[in-house]
């Protein structure tokens, strides 16, 4: 791995949300930072920020459903920014609404824009490392590529196939006893644009469902997996961690929670619902930049106990254990006095 201040780097997805929060801190590395979206706007401003926090930038006008743009775009980036250290899969597009309402068509386009854009991103990525023994593909996943919601079909059918074709990838790799690395990132509901300009079939405003993260704290967590790679995933967020343990507990009992539950929890009424047919088939950031950030600036956290207790498992046991010596000490204290 080249030293991390000069790494080359591909974001896709990176005109907003995760992505774009992402290329903005590898920029403040010095990286080479390649930025992959659809929208002319959002990427070009994107690219910007890269700049302004000291890195070097190449913005990219790329569908990551077309295999071919995709190639063309990784052909570039060698051209320009030499061999590919990191490449971040995170580029996504969604319909939201009832599985009934979501037409055939707009279900094939989430699917090629989410799924299959992280199946063509990955192997542009490994025929450039493969040869060369070195480099990490990151996947930006979320805590719905183990556990199914309603309202959400398309985008978890699709978070979970990334699952299973990058566990698939995994082995390969180990077989091989190839150094390329495959790491995924499980995501918590992350305060982006994409509330703003999904494709909706919801009567009211869609929103992540609570606690909500600001992208930074999402966009840490890749920057993380891209150091550590040997670890083959990372659960961001208390709620993931709650989410992946209680499905993997009590399944069936999530279903009724979720059914009950899921469909007021995922819309609100504090912002009108957004106007227009949304990303689906076109960029909503071709002429304008939507930012990082979404619409929920108020209700989005900045840091989670989990993620620090991630990053220092020897402070986090130590604390553990003091707290729970000192809750025995106190029952005995309370068993004498009584």
């Amino acid at each position: 791995m080249n030293d991390r201040t000069r790494q080359t780097v591909v974001v896709t997805g990176a005109s907003a949300g995760i992505g774009r929060a992402a290329a903005t801190m590898f920029g403040a590395r010095g990286a080479r930072v390649a930025l992959l979206a659809r929208g002319r706007a959002g990427l070009d401003a994107a690219a910007a920020d890269v700049r302004a926090a000291g890195g070097q930038a190449l913005p990219i006008v790329t569908d990551m459903a077309d295999a071919e743009q995709v190639e063309e775009a990784a052909r570039r980036v060698d051209e320009e920014l030499g061999p590919v250290d990191v490449w971040v899969n995170n580029a996504f597009t969604a319909a939201f609404g009832r599985f009934t309402d979501i037409s055939p068509e707009e279900f094939l386009q989430a699917t090629r824009s989410t799924y299959l854009g992280y199946v063509h991103g990955t192997r542009a990525a490994l025929e450039r490392m493969m040869p060369r023994d070195s480099g990490v593909v990151v996947q930006v996943g979320s805590a719905l590529a183990y556990r199914g919601i309603p309202l959400q079909s398309a985008y978890c059918g699709a978070k979970h196939a990334i699952q299973g074709f990058t566990e698939s990838v995994r082995c390969e790799l180990l077989h091989d006893r190839s150094r390329v690395r495959v790491t995924m990132v499980q995501m918590p509901a992350v305060n982006t644009p994409q509330f703003t300009w999904l494709r909706t079939h919801l009567p009211r405003h869609a929103q992540p469902v609570p606690p909500i993260y600001q992208p930074e704290v999402a966009a840490a967590a890749v920057l993380r997996a891209a150091d550590h790679p040997r670890r083959r995933e990372y659960w961001v967020g208390t709620s993931t961690t709650l989410t992946l343990l209680a499905n993997a507990v009590v399944p069936g009992l999530l279903d009724r929670y979720l059914a009950r539950t899921g469909f007021d929890a995922q819309q609100t009424d504090a912002h009108p619902r957004p106007e227009g047919h949304g990303n689906l088939f076109a960029p909503a950031d071709e002429t304008k930049d939507y930012g990082a950030h979404g619409v929920f600036d108020e209700q989005a956290h900045s840091f989670d106990p989990q993620i620090w207790a991630s990053r220092h498992p020897v402070a986090a046991a130590a604390a553990a254990g003091l707290a729970g010596a000192g809750y025995a000490l106190l029952r005995r204290r309370g068993g004498r006095g009584r």
